[in-house]
């Protein structure tokens, strides 16, 4: 056993020569959660400024949900229903612009901006913001499939838009 090994399990020769997996402590978060998040503090500043910017541009229902205890590839989904492909266009171009522009943050990845699915995902990462049409999203119902995730309260950041 080497020094950086971090259990008694027998090596495997194979795979020897490559690094150990990182050992979870006990009481961290529940299988899946990241050990260490690089800086969830900005991944809360991109999903609040996502957050804001879809509500400015007409998105209703917007739910931002802490991700961070379930998955260990992203902290927020944001969600947002918008009432036509339009308006999905104009939420997702004006995330994109606060979020690259303004914040210097860099989109990973968009799917469905060039189809008619009534779903539009936008990856920053750490980020991952979901705008629908509203029968798209009753259907797919992502606050449901994640229903024990903790929801970020938007009162105070929505407070402003009307």
């Amino acid at each position: 056993m080497t020094d950086d090994q971090t259990s008694n399990e027998p090596i495997d020769e194979a795979t020897s020569d490559t690094a150990p997996a990182e050992a979870v402590p006990a009481g961290d978060p529940p299988s899946g959660g990241s050990v260490n998040r690089a800086n969830p503090d900005r991944s809360l500043e991109l999903a609040l400024a996502a957050a804001t910017t879809a509500a400015e541009n007409g998105g209703t229902d917007i739910v931002v949900m802490d991700m961070s205890g379930h998955t260990a590839i992203f902290d927020y989904f944001i969600i947002a229903t918008g009432t036509s492909r339009r308006q999905l266009h104009a939420m997702s171009e004006e995330i994109d612009h606060k979020l690259e522009d303004e914040l210097n943050d860099k989109r990973m990845s968009i799917d469905g901006y060039s189809t008619d699915s009534g779903w539009i995902v936008l990856d920053y990462g750490t980020v991952v913001i979901h705008l629908f049409d509203e029968d798209t999203r009753g259907f797919y119902s992502l606050e449901a499939l994640w229903a024990d995730a903790k929801k970020v309260d938007l009162t105070e950041t929505l407070k402003h838009i009307k």
